[in-house]
């Protein structure tokens, strides 16, 4: 990955952790890794764990951002919010995938915060 995107994504990140702070989210956890992978951002809706995906583009060149969450990352994001969930004894908590387009360019950002963005995917299909 080049020095640019990794910088795109890491403000990409710190764009979306102020906006979900101010939808009254609470931040649990930035880039957790675990041995199957890693979340973005881990944290609370109300009584509810999101696990969120954070896709930031500074153009729409290689197509919106929302839509470039695949299965495969699905399946990676699946088994890493199911590794945080057992291994913090949260078995009965209420928990979903989220997933935050930043679209950045010359006339600003825009943000879009699509809860529920997809389903538990416990194995690749």
């Amino acid at each position: 990955m080049t020095t640019k995107r990794i910088s795109l994504g890491k403000r990409g990140e710190e764009i979306a952790v102020a906006y979900l702070k101010g939808q009254k989210y609470k931040i649990i956890e930035r880039n957790y890794k675990c041995k199957l992978g890693e979340v973005d951002i881990i944290a609370k809706d109300k009584k509810t764990l999101s696990f969120i995906e954070v896709k930031t583009r500074s153009s729409l060149k290689y197509g919106d951002p929302s839509h470039v969450v695949n299965k495969r990352k699905q399946h990676k994001i699946s088994s890493v919010a199911l590794y945080y969930i057992i291994k913090n004894n949260l078995q009965d908590v209420d928990a979903r995938f989220d997933v935050i387009a930043i679209q950045l360019s010359s006339e600003g950002k825009r943000i879009e915060l699509i809860k529920n963005a997809f389903d538990l995917s416990p194995y690749y299909v």
